[in-house]
């Protein structure tokens, strides 16, 4: 350590852990916060004690939620590591209820336990404003170990040791080899393991070079990046072997020519051709072996948006603008887990982007499309399964269920554009609710904070709309095609001079936002209104711990939800392969 730290009675300890570093900050500093600190508690931490996950009753995003704590007291006690929780938890035993992180989790390194620690004997100096955000957790094990292995040990071990550099332990990592330290634990510029990682391809320094297969993938370097500012955890005894790199992954067959298969079938099964054809039914899941119910929606007109006369209306709301609705049926119900779980849990090894791992050229189309690969937490929280609203998937998780529906049905599901979610949901009402004006008869037609008993219900227990549409206030708020803009109505404005704007649909470039309505179980009756919108947050991943996050789950959104819509007319192969594969459009900025 620094010889300015002035806490004598750790300095004989930490000097055996801790890499020695003539500029590091002492611990009595907010620099040492900054710099050893921050990162381990955005990792290891904020994920579940923040403002929108608080276990144990407890946030540790600011000083001030640190000092008060939680339901066993202070997290934190400034100049007294044994009495603060943020430093003692993490030295339970692993078995312990109380250990944090929990034991399903990698424990903290003593490195940067003894950080802790430190930092807190100096008085717990933490920057005036600073909020922590929540940064990935690396595992060595899972996300390092084999970056190092596969691109890095083969020329740094025991018996082949470029540079005098050995790497199969942190400890010859860390003292390096004839140019230094490959590893500066907490400082991934002074590190050469992940500064040498990131040169020009024509670098004659990149590492690995490219010969030996270099440069690494963005997303290494990055999981390379955040592991060092994390501290560089490597668990003691972990010796690193030189490992064959793994081999590239064929292609998806997830493609539109899958998607042309699956519109044959659709084209085959289809024998509505008019709207007076259209009439409610009862569709089967094959493959969940469950039914669900559609209900018939007539095309028409209707204004789009609430009037500034209004009660809490809000500016995204307006103008209202004229627009006309195709006729199409939609789900009577929020998407079920009955339905939704045989999709999203599957006995499938799959890739990051949801295609199986090992295909079968005899597989029928519905078993080629893209799934989300295996949850790392139970995805209902509790809040009950059967018969109960499906929840936390994102957009592109949503999409592909439709599509996955699709293939076993021959019928063409997606999700509701934005102008025809509220045309069903008003229901040729134009009142604040489908139901009137009186907020007091909410809990007849919805699931809202005042009765919800902090979750999910199940569905189809309170009132329908008028047109059989139930829970379409409350529950869960649910997906929309669209990209939220809070002025898109405005943009339609011009459009409506010459009479109707036709099935409006505002076409995503970007993941986030994007349109969701209805309200949720945790909303206030205003949140339910007809006309209110909102957009989609990355925050919504805040606790997934991959890097990068997952394509399939909102994990700190357990109010999210989807509901089926299947137009009369059948799209051409382009336009359904469009709508199931939104969810991952993302123009660059």
């Amino acid at each position: 350590m620094s010889p300015r730290l002035i806490l004598p009675g750790l300095i004989s300890s930490l000097a055996v852990m801790l890499p020695a570093a003539a500029a590091d900050p002492a611990a009595d500093t907010e620099a040492y916060f900054t710099r050893f600190v921050q990162p381990i508690l955005e990792s290891s931490c904020a994920h579940c004690h923040n403002a929108d996950q608080q276990k144990g009753e407890g946030r540790l995003d600011t000083l001030e939620n640190a000092l008060k704590g939680g339901e066993h007291g202070a997290w934190l006690v400034p100049g007294k590591p044994e009495e603060s929780k943020i430093y003692t938890s993490t030295r339970l035993p692993a078995d312990d209820d109380m250990v944090m992180p929990p034991s399903k989790e990698p424990a903290l390194t003593t490195a940067q336990a003894e950080h802790l620690k430190a930092w807190i004997a100096g008085g717990a100096k933490w920057p005036a404003g600073v909020t922590l955000a929540t940064m990935p957790r690396m595992q060595f094990v899972k996300d390092i170990q084999p970056i190092l292995e596969q691109n890095c040990v083969s020329c740094h071990n025991g018996e082949k040791t470029k540079g005098d550099l050995n790497m199969t332990t942190l400890a010859l990592t860390m003292k390096g080899g004839e140019n230094g330290t490959a590893l500066v634990p907490f400082d991934p510029e002074a590190s050469p393991l992940f500064s040498l990682a990131n040169l020009k391809e024509d670098d004659d320094d990149l590492m690995p070079p490219v010969k030996s297969g270099g440069p690494l993938k963005p997303e290494m370097k990055e999981k390379l990046r955040l592991w060092v500012k994390q501290g560089a955890p490597w668990p003691e005894g972990v010796v690193l072997v030189p490992k064959a790199k793994a081999e590239d992954r064929p292609p998806s067959p997830d493609t539109i020519e899958l998607t042309g298969k699956i519109r044959e079938i659709i084209v085959a099964a289809s024998k509505e051709a008019t709207p007076e054809e259209m009439k409610p039914y009862q569709d089967t899941s094959s493959k969940a072996g469950k039914e669900f119910a559609m209900v018939p929606i007539p095309g028409g007109e209707f204004l789009m948006g609430s009037p500034e006369t209004e009660k809490d209306r809000k500016a995204d709301e307006g103008p209202q603008v004229k627009v006309k609705i195709e006729p199409f049926w939609m789900g009577a119900t929020e998407v079920t887990w009955d339905v939704y779980m045989p999709f999203m849990v599957t006995p499938d090894a799959r890739w990051k982007d949801g295609s199986k791992k090992t295909l079968n050229p005899k597989d029928a189309p519905v078993d080629a499309i893209s799934s989300p690969t295996a949850p790392y937490t139970d995805m209902t929280f509790g809040m009950g399964q059967d018969g109960y609203p499906a929840i936390s998937m994102t957009e592109h998780a949503a999409n592909k269920f439709c599509q996955w529906l699709s293939a076993q049905t021959g019928h063409f599901y997606r999700l509701p554009t934005e102008a025809e979610w509220e045309y069903a949901a008003r229901a040729g009402t134009t009142t604040t609710w489908s139901f009137g004006d009186d907020s007091s008869k909410i809990g007849e037609f919805a699931w809202y904070f005042e009765n919800s008993d902090g979750k999910t219900q199940p569905v189809g227990q309170k009132k329908p709309n008028p047109w059989g549409l139930f829970d379409i206030h409350g529950n869960v708020a649910e997906w929309t095609l669209d990209q939220y803009d809070p002025a898109f109505y405005s943009s339609l404005q011009a459009l409506a001079a010459t009479g109707a704007v036709p099935s409006p649909f505002n076409k995503p470039v970007t993941i986030y936002p994007r349109s969701v309505r209805g309200g949720t179980w945790d909303d206030d009756p205003k949140d339910l209104r007809v006309a209110a919108r909102r957009g989609s947050k990355d925050t919504w991943k805040q606790m997934d711990p991959q890097l990068p996050k997952s394509l399939w789950y909102h994990t700190s959104a357990q109010f999210l939800g989807m509901r089926l819509v299947r137009p009369l007319r059948v799209p051409s192969v382009e336009e359904m392969h469009e709508a199931w594969n939104l969810g991952t459009k993302n123009v660059p900025k």
